[in-house]
């Protein structure tokens, strides 16, 4: 991330992209030590500076009249926890380090400890973390002589800043009086950071790079030392180099060992991500923000981990990798939306807590679980609502994520299972005369129809409250039903007209790819009747479902199963199943969401041998949430059923609007 001290959005996340290489690398722990980075397997350390993170925990406990632990420091392998979870199943791995570190233990399979040696004085700051509270409270304009100190008014005709730093410690060679402690760190501190900022400024600019992470112990998210490194890089710069932060940074060494040591086996096998149930978060810049959360983080960091057991890779047909974003939304911007979708959250959270210990009816400590599960991402949400940047950009996809990874953490890893298999059932004894009424219909109404079909299948979301409401207090409302809510044409985005015509005039399509959302109506009446009619014009089919639960989303375990019970009814599915020209996959994914930039590389291959040329993306999470303006090389539909009422009214229209986006791209 980039900080921005000055904005209203301090902290401003990156997209993950393929184009981050070259870049430099400069991890302050001790010393500096300064890396360039070529690509993933290339890359040289080309110097450093004896000038670190020790140097100032050093000269300040000398200035500060402190004494130091006689402990060493080691900062680039301190005060972390990384948990790893391994397979589909994920079975955790531990890894967890805590400040202050002399010695480095392995305590079994995938763990490494490291003890912590901080003394329990607090008559004097031998704590790095309370030097750097002391220079917070600092201001170093009392002890560094200025640009105006020196030349006064006359400043301006050189074209320097009269606030710029003239002399680090100036004022101490002519002043006459004792200075405070504060502004004796807060001096040093800056001092440390320009010269560091400078240093990494002048290897970029050797080296022709135009990006700077800056890694380790020294940063810690302060926010005084990134905003002198961040002033320092732009102003030798130019403005031609960016500083970029990073969370975790006290620990690149160690979590890049963890991997290696994790991947050593099987190289490039697997894919990993955050888990945001057992990871901590940015410390606030305010110490009275949260304190409860800034006590635990100020002694014990923690980074979470799952381990995918297959890699994970970009859609081949995205226009352009580099700028996909995934979320339409980012939250940590939008106040307004930030605070609705925060308290969105909240009101649900009882009735998940509900729904999950309603699932599993035969566990004793079902109830227990779901009360902990409540409480940890109330947590959660209360930590974001004072810190939206605490775990990156802050968006939809990231609080549904949240709340699956607080779920799974309390060993609910699939709430909606029975509803899922009841609704399942449901909508299988209605299949066959669902197929009947269409092909009972002249072609244009049956085009119709099936939209029309797939969009009344997409309401059934039990992510969405006003549904789940409907659901939980209706049992008899069905597929019928569901078409009755719908809105008229024209839809609040509405290119139906266009996608008819394209399917009159033009060619059948080679390959269609299918991501499907809800079990149940959704994928039984509204996708697979869709899908019928696609290989009935001679197009092959992908089917994409989810790897693993979220909600009531169709899994591709589940999905092969309902296939092989639609098969037997309908030989149109049978013969498309058993030719492959219909083929289920998975998306390596667990998430209501949809992140076109992680797919699984089976699939990702699949789409390149069958020539895909049209992608269907339906529900909210997939379609609005996120993938609402992603730009693809293919033909593309984007269809949902807005079933909130408060996003329907920003986006001009009522709950149960349709989202019908027909896209062809550019020649």
């Amino acid at each position: 991330f980039a900080y921005q001290k000055d904005s209203d959005t301090e902290f401003r996340f990156q997209t993950n992209h393929p184009n981050i290489f070259p870049y430099l690398l400069v991890n302050i722990g001790s010393g500096v030590s300064i890396v360039k980075v070529e690509s993933e397997d290339k890359f040289e350390w080309i110097g450093g500076s004896s000038i670190g993170g020790g140097t100032f925990w050093g000269l300040g406990a000398l200035l500060t009249k402190t004494k130091i632990s006689d402990k060493m420091w080691t900062p680039d392998r301190s005060d972390a926890s990384f948990t790893g979870r391994v397979g589909s199943k994920p079975k955790p791995i531990y890894f967890s380090v805590n400040k202050n570190a002399s010695e480095l233990l392995l305590c079994g399979q995938g763990s490494l400890a490291i003890p912590n040696t901080y003394s329990n004085s607090a008559s004097h700051p031998q704590k790095f973390d309370e030097l750097l509270q002391l220079a917070s409270k600092g201001q170093h304009t009392n002890v560094d002589m200025l640009v105006k100190d020196v030349y006064g008014g006359a400043c301006q005709t050189l074209g320097l800043s009269g606030n710029l730093i003239a002399s680090s410690f100036g004022k101490s060679t002519t002043a006459d009086k004792e200075f405070s402690k504060e502004d004796m760190a807060k001096s040093l501190l800056h001092m440390i950071s320009n010269d560091i900022g400078q240093l990494a400024c002048l290897y970029a600019k050797l080296h022709n790079l135009n990006k700077i992470y800056f890694g380790g112990f020294f940063i810690r998210g302060h926010p005084v030392t990134m905003r002198t490194i961040t002033f320092s890089i732009n102003f030798f710069s130019k403005g031609e180099v960016q500083a970029l932060f990073l969370r975790h940074e006290g620990y690149l060494g160690a979590i890049g060992a963890f991997l290696k040591g994790a991947e050593q086996d099987n190289p490039n096998q697997y894919s990993w991500g955050e888990n945001y149930a057992g990871s901590s978060g940015l410390m606030s810049t305010s110490p009275d923000v949260y304190p409860m959360q800034r006590s635990r983080s100020g002694t014990f960091d923690m980074f979470e981990m799952d381990r995918l057991e297959r890699p994970l890779v970009n859609l081949p047909l995205l226009k352009d990798p580099s700028t996909y974003i995934p979320d339409t939304v980012d939250l940590t911007d939008d106040a307004m939306a930030r605070k609705y979708w925060l308290t969105c959250f909240e009101e649900a959270l009882d009735g998940v807590a509900k729904r999950a210990a309603a699932s599993q009816p035969d566990s004793v400590d079902a109830p227990e679980r779901a009360e902990k599960f409540r409480q940890k991402y109330w947590n959660k949400l209360q930590t974001l609502r004072q810190q939206p940047f605490a775990y990156g950009t802050l968006t939809v996809r990231s609080l549904l994520d949240t709340r699956e990874h607080c779920l799974n953490e309390f060993n609910f890893p699939d709430p909606y299972s029975k509803v899922k298999q009841k609704e399942n059932g449901i909508a299988l004894k209605c299949f066959q005369s669902v197929i009947e009424s269409l092909d009972s219909l002249g072609w244009e109404e049956r085009q119709f129809a099936l939209v029309k079909g797939l969009l009344a299948g997409n309401v059934f979301d039990w992510g969405a409250k006003a549904v789940s409401d409907v659901l939980e207090c209706e049992p008899q409302f069905g597929f019928e039903e569901a078409k009755s809510k719908l809105q008229e044409r024209p839809w609040l985005e509405d290119s139906y007209s266009q996608w008819l015509e394209r399917l009159k005039e033009g060619p059948p399509h080679k390959c269609a790819l299918i991501f499907a959302d809800n079990s149940g109506i959704d994928i039984i009446l509204g996708v697979f009747p869709f899908v019928r009619e696609l290989l009935s014009r001679g197009t092959e089919v992908i089917l994409a479902c989810n790897s693993g639960p979220a909600l009531n989303d169709v899994t591709y375990s589940e999905s092969l199963i309902v296939a092989e019970r639609i098969a037997a009814m309908d030989p149109v599915i049978q013969s498309a199943l058993r030719e492959e020209k219909l083929l289920l996959v998975q998306t390596g994914s667990s998430s209501p969401c949809l992140d076109l930039s992680r797919l699984d590389k089976g699939l990702a291959v699949l789409v390149r041998e069958r020539k895909t040329d049209l992608v269907i993306i339906e529900g909210m999470g997939r379609a609005i949430h996120t993938n609402y303006y992603a730009a693809l090389k293919c033909e593309s539909l984007k269809l949902a059923v807005i079933k909130n009422s408060w996003l329907a009214d920003r986006l001009g229209g009522k709950i149960f609007s349709v989202i019908f986006k027909y896209e062809v791209p550019c020649k």
